[in-house]
């Protein structure tokens, strides 16, 4: 994938949203049966999704035979959630039936509960009676003259859709761990959608094989915007974006579908459906808000952050303290070691340093004195400037002023043994 859309996330999030958006629009506007919106959606966009699965698998391998088999199952579970939201489409309208399909958010930690045993949050749990009093709102049964043909119908249809959609996005998820290959697992599971389609079409009665032109440029253009390029997008962005902005982006998502249906489409619902509308996102913002929070507690409570937080001060406060740092390297062995020979210091050093360019302008003039071992000297400004990348530095001074013990040196005439460079040597090589 282009490097552009990791560096820009958010402008890549809102161009997802706004894709996907558009889908219940562009089925509206097609005029085709629920099975054959959802053919045509998931076989146009296969030609898009293969290159770009045949790239990752170039740059990264193969998959195993079971993330192939994962996003199989996700495939047959996406073909019933796009039937049945189809079909919540021509009962309660494209906006209601898009925010219904997004129950997902909810329903997701209740599977995940009971299949996998991971319990939500407090938040999470407190989301759902929100944003099913606000699905009985959209139903219209507290009103007459609601908005749809049949709004209790069209209801239960979204619930059946926000059903399928949560085991599409589970068993996705457990078969598409690596976030830099999001095409490979798109283009299974939406071959296999497709496929799907069609025996379940078959049995209904209302596939419809050749629909007319208009009704194909509506397809082609629903399948390359919202399956192929609005997956993409969410699928590669999502992730490393904050949850309180993943929550806003579902929101946008959803209140433009709802505008679009009414702009475009003429979808008036009625004041309690929109009402109904209202608490249901704001049982979504409830529930992704606290999904972050309680995946970094990891199910062990505040005293895990706690103690996070007070190690992560304690290391900033060690890196900044010197002794406190050099305490700490003793402790772990790490470091030169003043005993040793001049090369297992500077052997030292290497392994302790981080590599790098040598700054030349930080370059200090450095004497040896009458009456101080240099080499114990070099190893503290090796264990001082290992971090910085300066190790050739000490090596090349260590180099200079390396002295043999039986050597005989009179530093005030400037008189050197024979392992023991002028004074003026190291002015000169600098």
């Amino acid at each position: 994938m282009p490097s552009r859309l990791y560096d820009r996330p958010v402008a890549a999030a809102l161009a997802g949203a706004l894709a996907i958006s558009f889908s219940g629009i562009l089925f509206r506007a097609a005029h085709v049966s629920p099975s054959t919106g959802a053919m045509y959606r998931c076989l146009l966009a296969l030609p898009v999704l293969w290159p770009l699965s045949r790239l990752e698998d170039r740059k990264y391998g193969p998959r195993p035979l079971r993330q192939h088999a994962l996003a199989w199952l996700a495939g047959v579970l996406f073909a019933l959630d796009l039937i049945a939201w189809h079909y919540g489409i021509e009962q309660v309208g494209a906006g209601l039936a898009t925010v219904l399909g997004n129950l997902q958010v909810v329903f997701v930690g209740l599977l995940a509960w009971a299949i996998l045993g991971e319990r939500p949050s407090n938040r999470s749990l407190a989301a759902i009676p929100v944003a099913l009093f606000g699905v009985l709102l959209i139903s219209g049964i507290f009103e007459s003259g609601a908005y749809g043909k049949n709004p209790g119908l069209g209801v239960l249809y979204g619930i059946l859709t926000a059903l399928a959609y949560s085991g599409f996005l589970l068993v996705l998820r457990a078969g598409n761990a690596d976030l830099r290959r999001p095409a490979g697992p798109l283009f299974d599971a939406t071959l296999v959608s497709g496929l799907t389609c069609i025996p379940i079409g078959l049995t209904i009665g209302n596939l419809d094989w050749t629909p007319g032109w208009p009704a194909w440029g509506y397809l082609l253009l629903l399948a390359w915007s919202s399956q192929a390029l609005g997956w993409l997008l969410i699928s590669i962005t999502l992730p490393r974006l904050p949850a309180a902005l993943t929550a806003v982006l579902l929101t946008f998502q959803l209140v433009l579908s709802v505008l679009f249906a009414w702009a475009i489409l003429d979808e008036s619902p009625s004041a309690l459906q929109l009402g109904g509308v209202a608490l249901v996102l704001c049982g979504l913002l409830i529930a992704t808000t606290g999904r972050r929070q309680a995946r970094v507690a990891g199910g062990k409570g505040c005293d895990q952050i706690r103690v996070h937080g007070l190690r992560l001060l304690g290391r900033a406060v060690v890196r900044q303290v010197p002794v406190l740092r050099r305490l700490r390297d003793a402790r772990r062995g790490r470091g030169c070691r003043r005993g040793g020979s001049l090369e297992a210091d500077v052997a030292a050093c290497r392994r302790q340093g981080r590599g790098g360019r040598a700054h030349s302008h930080r370059r200090r003039r450095a004497r040896p004195r009458a009456g101080r071992r240099p080499r114990a000297r070099l190893a503290r400004a090796g264990r001082r400037r290992a971090g910085r990348g300066q190790v050739d530095i000490v090596v090349e001074r260590a180099a200079l002023h390396q002295r043999r013990p039986d050597d005989a040196t009179d530093h005030r005439r400037g008189v050197s043994g024979p392992g023991q460079a002028p004074r003026g040597a190291a002015r000169r090589r600098r």
